[in-house]
């Protein structure tokens, strides 16, 4: 890990407490520690921050009836032979670096995704249910409040994999600027935290 990276992620452990809620549910502690011992080290990577930084300066602040018109087409087109918007996101070079991470834990993380300033989809290891974020707690409690901002979802029993799966999500830091330019969320299967 370069000397930089090791200062991000230092930084953005400092600023964890402070962003820290009442535990909310069993498994919040361990989400937490996971997310600051695995997390942490790997998404200050160079590739992340350029993804965000590219797609920020690519759409800019978008309004609300695109953002929704972008979200409409997404939702339409996942889990269908003709997919373009899903596609970019898929296909996007974080996103193997996503599913590298992911493949990595053998089983704990179920899925990874990158948020920019808009709470759209920026790289992610599978297609989301829907494109747009920014309408919740994840990306709210995280984007919005600042540097090492946190939010921690409810774990709840998964029918599809038979498991307990939450989301932890946290801010994202440009190392040049101190700015917030996005969030990661991950999701965590619960049973593996113990």
């Amino acid at each position: 890990m370069t000397l930089l990276r090791t200062a991000l992620a230092a930084s953005a452990l400092a600023l964890l407490p402070l962003a820290a809620p009442l535990q909310a549910n069993p498994y919040e502690s361990s989400m937490r520690d996971y997310l600051e011992s695995e997390v942490l080290l790997w998404v200050f990577d160079p590739l992340v921050i350029d993804a965000i930084r590219t797609q920020n300066n690519r759409l800019g602040t978008l309004p609300q009836d695109q953002i929704d018109a972008l979200d409409q087409d997404w939702r339409a087109q996942v889990g269908t032979g003709t997919q373009p918007l899903v596609d970019t996101v898929l296909t996007h070079p974080a996103s193997d670096f996503l599913r590298e991470r992911a493949h990595d834990t053998a089983g704990a993380i179920s899925e990874i995704f990158l948020m920019d300033a808009n709470g759209l989809n920026v790289a992610a290891t599978g297609a989301t249910s829907d494109y747009w974020q920014g309408d919740e707690a994840k990306f709210q409690e995280t984007f919005l409040v600042g540097p090492g901002a946190v939010h921690v979802g409810d774990v709840e029993f998964d029918e599809s994999t038979q498991s307990y799966l939450g989301q932890v999500s946290v801010s994202v830091m440009d190392p040049d600027t101190r700015e917030v330019i996005g969030a990661v969320t991950v999701g965590l299967n619960a049973d593996m935290l113990y």
